[in-house]
């Protein structure tokens, strides 16, 4: 059995982690391109359709992020068992799935468009350009979920500079392509919705070149009798269906501190989202850590090899607990001044100091609950997953109904960094379980 030295386990966390943090800071930027392009057409409309459907897209995409994690994890473990055929057999079941989810949106996408503005509440004006951007849109949806496929098995062959390289093409397309669509062509949101399209499969075509170049040993003839396997294909949908109801646990617990916030007032809405940045960027960063948890976590089950995995684990939650004490002082001393930047309106400041201190808790309480994410995904620990974030998200309302006629937004808060902490105090018990034996 072969082990991993300090350094070298320092060194593949980070190899990993520091190309996925930079993706995922890239990612919002698809939509901040978006919105200061049309920010600048001189219509609010405009903003407020771009606003619309980037939300749209982001629950709709954010509920099928099952296929990058679940491929990750199972990935990994091929490629600790050096299972090549296993490992291209399961790049061909992610993106084929992925794929044929696409198309089932594509069919369904009038009945899918009704039932969301029937939701949303906006004017007809920026009701009707957030149509336009959803008819044009959701045809990058293979695109997307196709690139979901390929970005897990990407991570899971313990390269992440490959989603890295995609997601900074990406937006440099999108925002070549927008500007010109906008400007030039005077087509507006529809432009703009274009651009973000062709970035989409822009973003596709790279991933499928890269694999074309990259990973040549693993273009072996394989049967599709192979691929499609009950056994293997019972266990692929097994992962990622526990994977797919912990991620809709994750929305609607999100969601509805988005809407209980609303609830109490415009204000009270706009401190909420403010501070939620906070918690956002934080997310950045430990998300990085996690997919590196996927990674190496999946790649020393798959060899057998505990000794490396369990030292991998320890490095991780080090890294973890010495990141939140820095996020935690970075926010102590700056945090306020970065709430200035965001927002001039005295009003909001001022009542944001009142919650503040609730930010100042967030990387403590939730630092174990990412960088578990990420090892139960390697390890394919998916119900262990799903059983401790249903506990969590029931403790969320339970917390909030119980407080929140006494504390006000207080309680939103409070019942938040529990959700946070009992995901991670959970998943500590189930881990030793999973992980130690």
């Amino acid at each position: 059995m072969i082990k991993i030295k300090q350094n070298t386990a320092n060194k593949r966390i980070l190899q990993i982690a520091i190309p996925s943090i930079i993706s995922n800071i890239t990612v919002p930027l698809l939509g901040l391109i978006d919105v200061t392009i049309v920010g600048h057409l001189g219509a609010p409309s405009y903003i407020g359709a771009i606003a619309v459907g980037g939300m749209l897209f982001n629950i709709i995409y954010w509920i099928f992020g099952f296929l990058r994690m679940g491929t990750s994890g199972m990935t990994s473990q091929a490629f600790g068992k050096q299972d090549s055929n296993e490992v291209t057999r399961l790049l061909i079941r992610s993106v084929g799935i992925g794929l044929f989810l696409a198309f089932c949106l594509l069919l369904l996408q009038y009945p899918i468009c009704k039932i969301a503005f029937m939701l949303i509440h906006t004017t007809d004006e920026v009701k009707e350009l957030a149509i336009l951007y959803f008819y044009i849109c959701i045809w990058g949806a293979p695109a997307m979920l196709g690139l979901y496929g390929f970005a897990g098995w990407f991570i899971g062959m313990q390269n992440s500079r490959f989603p890295m390289y995609i997601a900074i093409t990406q937006n440099i397309v999108n925002i070549i392509v927008s500007l010109c669509l906008v400007y030039l062509l005077d087509m507006k949101v529809a432009g703009v919705a274009t651009g973000t399209l062709i970035a989409q499969y822009a973003g596709f075509l790279m991933a499928i070149l890269l694999y074309l170049r990259y990973y040549k040993p693993y273009k072996q003839h394989i049967t599709w009798k192979e691929i499609l396997k009950k056994k293997a294909m019972n266990r692929f949908f097994q992962v990622n269906r526990d994977i797919f109801f912990r991620t809709l646990c994750l929305v609607i617990v999100t969601m509805y501190f988005t809407s209980a916030g609303a609830a109490q007032g415009e204000i009270v809405l706009a401190v909420n989202t403010l501070l939620m940045q906070l918690f956002t960027l934080f997310s950045y960063i430990m998300d990085g850590f996690a997919y590196a948890g996927e990674a190496l976590a999946g790649r020393y089950i798959g060899a057998g090899n505990q000794i490396a995995l369990h030292r991998i684990v320890r490095k991780l939650f080090l890294w973890g607990f010495g990141l939140s004490l820095a996020f935690t002082l970075l926010y102590l001393v700056g945090g306020k001044a970065f709430l200035g930047i965001l927002t001039n309106e005295s009003s909001v400041i001022k009542e944001a100091n009142s919650y503040f201190y609730w930010v100042l808790a967030i990387p403590l309480a939730g630092f174990s609950a990412f960088l578990w994410d990420g090892i139960f995904i390697g390890v394919t620990a998916t119900r262990q997953m799903l059983i401790s974030m249903f506990i969590a998200s029931a403790c969320f309302f339970g917390v909030y109904y119980i407080f929140h006629h006494l504390l006000g937004n207080h309680a939103l808060w409070l019942a938040f960094l529990i959700y946070l902490s009992m995901r991670g105090i959970v998943q500590t018990y189930l881990g030793r379980k999973v992980i130690f034996l």
